[in-house]
């Protein structure tokens, strides 16, 4: 019996050690932290993180180069191609070498071996080196000659930190591996077998002539001719460690928040573009820095694809004091003013709006949101392209209160705003000045958008759309990093109206220019719009061709604000700059096929009517052909000398003189007349003739119907007053104030009165001497 029992015995073991050995490596073999590692679209080393443990290990490598793979299976295995892993005449060898010397002189590892000793990382013993031996067959079992090759160079020691061959080339010669010399190649080879004695820094003659006798064994092997080797021999050993290049650095830490530590990740940036855009941002770094503005970020991207080619995520000059490692590009700042296009195109696009339609700019008060402009002045009515270029915030603000808060915020997000995370309520009219947060790879994203719809049209044009894609920007090689937001027969905005608001926003004057760079023969076309947050905290500048967008943000990170911190001072002038060193671009082609001609008021900008004195031909948008008539001109009854208004009522019909007059409302008219010396209002009613109400003479600029009202106390703790404020067409007129039914005063030429009647409502009587009335209803809260 005990025969039978001593061969189970034997099979049990047997089928145990086959089971070992079939399961003895792990997948992957190797779990050791890597670095991430940024590359371009060419796949040159942009910047790099270090691996967790310290080392500056790079991903494995997908192949070996050439020089490379000569220089090691010479140097360490030359037979690398024709064994299973192990070389019994290497270990028979190496077994006579060590009894001769009486102690380890030489292993007689092949590189198989190598990989499995870096991969065990245990002390070196005959018994490890039993068990090199074994798992070596096994793990030629597993991979290719080519993979061994690349795990072994993927995880050798090249000294210090540094572990893998494509970390050494960059650390050593500043360059990828494929670009090795024969001299380099050599010196990597050897530096493996004895990383921690030699290594570029010291012991450089006996690293040197270690490298010159594999170039000699090369030489003779026939890898390199007699010139070749020569010049291997005169080529420098490195110094020192050189620091990896430091391109991008903010897009290499968002791609680790994104999911992608520990890879190689290709991404779409160009080089070459990266390095000007980062010099670019320097040198106007120093410039701001002189205003305490100490952050700067800018985005290049191509429009048809989305691909990022520039990503300059913070100067990089302020240090941590100033936030130089926060990313701005994703970070969250108020948007300012840098939205307003998207609102124009979109009211365009309804037909709610003609470029030239005027628009109030008077001083505006909306359930307690009174808006100003930046410069604080009005103009009483502008028209709306001209509203855009100058960025006014009042016509804003009443273009929105027309197309409603709540359309726009749904707008936003649709094309790509994904930090409207309040609703829309919480934003209300204050949406369009900046009262919402945006990223500026959102914005940068949004702009080109509406650009790539332009483009699409432009190569459809007989198909009216192909399918109009809304993605965001990426910067990932791979197509799949592409974010898809609509894909649609029907773009969100049509090309006609963001024809028109590029077209318009192209008219913007450069900084530090007037409109001479029309004139510049080398200027290119772009369409661009700044932005300015409350504060003077965020200086916006996006500009568009068919080609290229590009975004740029100035400010400081920690939402300190400056005087002088706006977008056309601050980040315009950076903006011009990144696109000087862009390649030559384009324009949009015009959308004839989905735009009609329209006569249009040459005052209002309105659908002309038979009353207007001069009218104009524009393309717009097909929705502008349902767009209001001119709604300012007016019949006007006048004497026959023309210096009054009269009335069938005070004056024969015969008598009467019939003309169309142009009318702005008593506020806007107030305003617009100071800067317009051609506008001409309306005459006074002859004093034999009452007044009509056809056209009012007056109005009040505040408080507008219903308005409440805090009144602040002053300084002393007495009660503070409140300026009321009337527009007569006549300024000369006497008007009576009436506050709750009892007279409290008499305005002549400037129509003011401070009052503070109290916490409660009341009502304001306002008569002229031609005995036109005005009554208004008010709250004062109580403080």
């Amino acid at each position: 019996m005990k025969r039978p029992i001593k061969s189970a015995g034997i099979v049990v073991a047997a089928i145990g050690f086959f089971a070992w050995y079939y399961f003895a490596l792990p997948e992957p073999l190797f779990t050791r932290p890597y670095s991430t590692v940024l590359e371009d679209e060419q796949g040159e080393l942009l910047s790099a993180a270090i691996a967790h443990d310290g080392q500056w290990r790079f991903p494995q490598l997908d192949t070996v180069p050439e020089k490379f793979k000569e220089a090691l299976i010479l140097f360490e295995d030359k037979r690398f191609y024709r064994h299973p892993g192990i070389d019994v005449l290497s270990l028979a060898r190496a077994v006579k070498q060590n009894i001769q010397a009486g102690d380890i002189v030489s292993g007689g590892s092949t590189i198989t071996m190598q990989v499995v000793r870096l991969w065990r990382n245990q002390p070196r013993t005959y018994f490890e080196k039993l068990f090199e031996i074994i798992l070596a067959t096994r793990l030629e079992w597993r991979y290719s000659k080519d993979e061994i090759l690349s795990l072994y160079a993927s995880h050798a020691p090249f000294g210090g930190n540094v572990v893998g061959l494509e970390a050494a080339c960059w650390r050593y010669f500043h360059r990828q591996p494929d670009e090795l010399s024969w001299g380099e190649a050599a010196l990597l080879a050897v530096l493996p077998n004895s990383p921690s004695l030699i290594h570029p820094g010291k012991n450089r003659n006996a690293l040197l002539a270690k490298r010159n006798r594999l170039l000699e064994r090369l030489h003779k092997a026939g890898k390199l001719d007699e010139v070749e080797l020569d010049l291997a021999k005169a080529e420098d050993l490195p110094e020192q460690p050189v620091p990896l290049p430091r391109l991008a650095t903010h897009l290499l830490d968002r791609s680790i928040r994104e999911g992608l530590e520990q890879r190689k990740v290709r991404s779409t940036l160009r080089h070459a573009l990266q390095v000007r855009a980062e010099q670019i941002v320097r040198d106007h770094s120093i410039r701001l820095s002189g205003n305490l503005i100490y952050n700067a970020a800018v985005i290049v991207a191509e429009v048809e694809t989305g691909k990022v080619l520039a990503y300059v995520g913070n100067t990089g000059l302020t240090g941590d004091d100033h936030g130089q490692h926060v990313d701005i590009i994703s970070a969250r700042r108020s948007t300012g003013s840098i939205l307003k296009p998207v609102l124009y195109a979109a009211m365009l696009d309804e037909g709610k709006l003609l470029p030239k339609t005027l628009l109030p700019d008077v001083p505006t008060i909306i359930n307690g949101f009174a808006p100003k402009n930046f410069s604080k002045d009005y103009d009483g009515v502008v028209p709306a392209d001209e509203a855009l270029i100058r960025s006014l915030n009042v016509p804003a603000v009443h273009m929105l209160q027309e197309y409603r808060y709540e359309k726009l915020y749904a707008l936003l997000k649709q094309m790509g705003i994904g930090t409207l995370t309040a609703l829309p309520d919480h934003y209300g009219l204050s949406l369009i000045l900046g009262g919402a947060e945006g990223t500026l790879w959102d914005i940068t994203s949004v702009y080109a958008s509406m650009a790539r719809v332009l483009n699409r049209f432009s190569l459809h044009n007989d198909e009216r759309y192909a399918t109009t894609d809304y993605h965001s920007l990426t910067y990932l090689q791979s197509p799949t990093g592409q974010q898809l937001l609509q894909a649609q027969e029907n773009p969100i905005i049509h090309a006609a109206a963001l024809f028109q608001t590029f077209t318009a926003l192209t008219e913007v004057n450069r900084p530090g220019e007037e409109t001479g760079w029309k004139n510049f023969s080398g200027s290119r076309k772009i369409a661009w719009k700044t932005g300015t947050s409350f504060g003077f905290r965020d200086g916006w500048a996006v500009g568009v061709t068919p080609e290229y967008v590009v975004g740029v943000w100035t400010g400081n990170a920690d939402g300190e604000g400056r005087p002088g911190l706006t977008g056309s001072e601050a980040a315009a002038p950076i903006l011009f700059d990144i696109f000087s060193i862009l390649p030559a671009t384009t324009w949009f082609n015009q959308p004839y096929s989905e735009m009609e001609q329209v006569s249009v008021c040459a005052k209002s900008g309105m659908r002309s009517t038979i009353l207007c004195e001069r009218t104009d031909t524009i393309w717009v948008a097909e929705a502008g052909l349902t767009s209001k008539p001119c709604s300012f001109h007016q019949i006007a009854h006048l004497s026959k000398d023309g210096r009054y208004r009269v009335h069938a009522s005070c004056e024969p019909l015969d008598n009467l003189m019939s003309m169309p007059w142009f009318v702005l409302p008593p506020v806007q008219e107030h305003y617009y007349k100071t800067k317009n010396m051609s506008y001409k209002p309306l005459p006074p009613f002859r004093k034999d003739c009452t007044a009509t109400a056809s056209v009012a003479s007056m109005e009040l600029v505040y408080p507008k119907e219903n308005t409440r009202i805090f009144i602040p106390r002053e300084l002393n703790g007495s009660c503070g007053r409140s300026v009321f404020e009337l527009a007569h067409r006549n300024p000369a007129s006497r008007v009576y104030w009436h506050l709750n039914g009892t007279f409290i005063g008499i305005t002549q030429n400037r129509h003011q009165m401070a009052l503070n009647p109290g916490p409660g409502k009341h009502v304001l009587v306002l008569i002229d001497q031609a005995g036109e009335p005005l009554e208004r209803h008010f709250e004062v809260l109580s403080n």
